[in-house]
């Protein structure tokens, strides 16, 4: 019997749109240590669709295809979403993407959820947090916190 969620699936992925698949391909696996898992290539050379393993998530990237309403960021002028990704070393991982071309949005800090993380939009104009976790906070702590941090105590 068919599944209707196959089983090598999560139920949600990311499907990211972009001018230059296979590069991005490229960068993906060297900043998040992604596993590339499938490529469909299309006849015009393009990318028609590629399945990355980052840890137990999947992402699919393929190239523009304008025609069809497929089109990455900077095609439409930027994107509010974030894609966060734990990885064992954030520093690494930012320093990694902004090697290979990517623009910092927010540096590498400690933060008071327990996380180090950073943010960058690779050259693709998609945003990615990077964070490593080094910290566990209590419900109760992480309470105290925010409100010390907006309210001053």
């Amino acid at each position: 019997m068919v599944q209707p969620i196959p089983d090598n699936y999560p139920r949600v992925s990311a499907a990211l749109a972009v001018d230059g698949a296979a590069d991005a391909i490229e960068f993906y696996r060297a900043v998040f240590g992604a596993r590339e898992r499938m490529r469909i290539p299309a006849p015009e050379g393009k990318i028609g669709h590629a399945e990355l393993e980052i840890g137990d998530s999947l992402v699919m990237v393929a190239d523009e295809y304008p025609e069809m309403g497929f089109v990455g960021p900077k095609a439409i002028g930027g994107t509010p979403v974030t894609i966060s990704v734990y990885v064992t070393d954030a520093d690494a991982a930012f320093a990694e993407a902004l090697s290979r071309g990517a623009t910092p949005l927010r540096e590498v800090a400690d933060h008071f959820y327990g996380d180090r993380s950073g943010q960058f939009e690779d050259p693709w104009g998609h945003r990615w947090g990077v964070a490593t976790h080094i910290e566990d906070v209590s419900p109760e702590e992480l309470d105290r916190r925010v409100k010390e941090m907006f309210l001053g105590g």
